[in-house]
């Protein structure tokens, strides 16, 4: 039997279970996308580029990892959208309880779903953060509300959202669009004198959800969804500074990537992205 892949790589004693503030839970999933077929193959692709990853971050002059990030084993339900949301969800939970910070790794957006509710039954005065191409607000597609399409809908239900880089939508989400809450990419191109404004309707607590189709695909090319005009690799992180700087950040997804065995530099950027936000969560914006 192959050897479980742990994030990271970790040396022994900050993978375990015992030791480490995060959790990451893989959640293969594709069983809604509408176009490119893949997604389920993400969580794993993501972890192996990441056993190529330096541990070592320059910016902050920190080791992340030294905190302790254990991999747990994929959520594996896949009968119909509801099922998996509701497997996440009690995964979520379990691991909530013994006060861990959980990262997703999807699969499509829709995994998302579980994970938003369990966290905003934890966290009092919780907002969502998309970072996303597509709007996602369809209050129900292809028959389920647990959609890929439909997640910030849901999300919506639950709590305040705030939606950035949007640059897609169906006419059928307008009358769910908050305009107010909402960046669209055109309007950010090249600025970041929107970024402060972006914060300062989030909550205290936040759970960030990044579909990586946020990205422009000339950076990241494999996802199910690619949209031109996106968000670059320093756009997002200084947005993820801010937020992790004025605001508690409870807990994150990262979905939709779609791995192409030509292309790796997608699997690469997205595990870097992690350990990223992971760093800012936990050694601070400055080190």
């Amino acid at each position: 039997m192959a050897k479980a892949l742990n994030f990271g790589d970790l040396p022994k004693g900050y993978c375990e279970l015992k030791n480490a503030k995060t959790v990451i839970i893989p959640v293969p999933y594709d069983g809604t996308s509408t176009w490119i077929k893949g997604a389920d193959k993400g969580p794993d692709a993501i972890i192996s580029a990441s056993m190529n990853m330096e541990l070592y971050d320059i910016e902050t002059d920190s080791e992340v990892y030294k905190t302790g990030i254990f991999t747990d084993k994929p959520v594996t339900q896949k009968t119909s959208p509801e099922m998996m949301v509701s497997a996440v969800k009690k995964r979520v939970e379990n691991y909530l309880a013994l006060d861990k910070f959980i990262v997703l790794l999807g699969g499509e957006h829709s995994v998302s779903i579980g994970s938003i509710s369990a966290h905003a039954e934890n966290h009092k005065n919780m907002s969502v953060l998309q970072l996303d191409a597509h709007s996602d607000l369809r209050f129900e597609y292809h028959g389920s509300k647990c959609n890929h399409a439909c997640v910030m809908a849901r999300a919506a239900e639950i709590c305040p959202i705030v939606q950035v880089g949007i640059r897609s939508m169906d006419t059928s989400e307008k009358k769910f669009l908050d305009k107010k809450n909402v960046f669209f990419a055109e309007d950010i191109h090249n600025r970041t004198d929107w970024i402060n404004k972006a914060v300062s309707k989030l909550t205290e607590n936040v759970y960030l959800t990044i579909d990586l189709d946020v990205f422009d695909p000339s950076i990241l090319p494999s996802t199910g969804t690619p949209e031109p005009g996106g968000l670059l690799w320093y756009d997002v992180l200084v947005l993820l500074k801010a937020v992790c700087l004025k605001r508690n950040v409870v807990g994150f997804d990262v979905v939709e990537l779609c791995p192409n065995d030509m292309e790796k530099s997608s699997d690469f950027l997205t595990a870097k992205l992690i350990y990223k936000l992971l760093t800012y969560k936990f050694i601070g914006v400055n080190g």
